[in-house]
């Protein structure tokens, strides 16, 4: 059984392997401003003047001319020249992309530990719980950090309740099971944290990559209107790079839509073990097996 310290270690590994994922995606960038530097540096260099004329000229061998990169070696249409030659609008794009696949690995990761962990915990009710006799040897079979536990103690709950002063207002069996249900109601609200952020990423992320699809092209032909020139060379560039955008944006909705489809599917089959928990809680009430 896993305790909470566990559970927020496995969270932090899960942070930290998105933040991983993050640089991975801006690294391209950081690589562009390094090769834009790079000729800036060799250009300044080149300027200077020599000193004297008995410095001898440098020679440059076969293995130096074959060891520096030449233009055809560079790829000029990668992700690192869609970031260095992209506008404000077009680097925003990234970085939203870039935030929505980091949040959707965090969620999935997150949530597959927590889920895991529930299940864990019906195995210990199917060892621990079932074999006993009354709801209260039951409770007390169960580690104090089981889900299972606290529906349990929900319905010994109700049970001294009502015995207070409710038999005349409403039923045992109404009253138990309708606290027994708010329970698993709570669990249900819990598992579903970090869906709806799936399914935003899923459902807005091919529209945003799209976005900038299309910022991009417009600056694409707005640059070429202005050259005057439609050559390929001139058209492949900005426009292969814009399509780098749609692509981006497909790359991060596929995971979220496919992570939500398997959590939502491993969620009902968690609710699914409350409920059968709860009925069987609910039956011992009834059947006067409580202490």
């Amino acid at each position: 059984m896993k305790t909470p310290a566990t559970i927020q270690t496995f969270k932090a590994a899960a942070l930290a392997l998105t933040l991983v994922i993050g640089m991975a995606f801006f690294a391209p960038s950081m690589q562009a401003r390094a090769d834009a530097a790079a000729p800036a540096v060799a250009a300044t260099t080149a300027e200077t003047p020599t000193t004297t004329a008995e410095t001898p000229t440098a020679t440059t061998t076969p293995d130096a001319a074959a060891s520096e990169p030449t233009e055809a070696e560079v790829n000029p249409y990668g992700l690192g020249a869609l970031w260095a030659q992209g506008d404000s609008v077009s680097k925003g794009t990234l970085m939203i992309l870039g935030f929505m696949s980091m949040g959707t690995w965090y969620f999935l990761i997150t949530k597959l530990i927590e889920q895991r962990r529930q299940f864990r915990q019906f195995d210990r009710v199917i060892k621990l719980f079932v074999p006993t006799e009354t709801l209260r040897d039951g409770i007390a079979a169960l580690p104090r950090n089981n889900t299972y536990r606290g529906i349990a103690e929900s319905g010994e709950e109700a049970v001294v309740q009502f015995s207070k002063g409710l038999l005349s207002e409403v039923t045992l069996s109404d009253w138990t099971m309708a606290a027994l249900q708010r329970a698993v109601d709570t669990l249900t609200s819990k598992l579903q944290g970090g869906l709806a952020f799936l399914a935003t990423v899923g459902s807005t992320a091919p529209f945003v990559g799209l976005f900038g699809t299309v910022w991009g092209i417009y600056h694409a032909l707005v640059a070429i209107g202005v050259s005057g020139q439609a050559s390929i060379d001139k058209v492949a560039g900005p426009v292969g790079e814009s399509l780098i955008m749609t692509a981006i944006g497909l790359a991060v909705a596929v995971p979220a839509v496919l992570g939500y489809n398997l959590l939502t599917r491993r969620n009902k089959a968690i609710t699914g073990y409350a409920r059968r928990f709860a009925t069987e809680v609910h039956l011992r009430i009834l059947t006067g097996k409580v202490a």
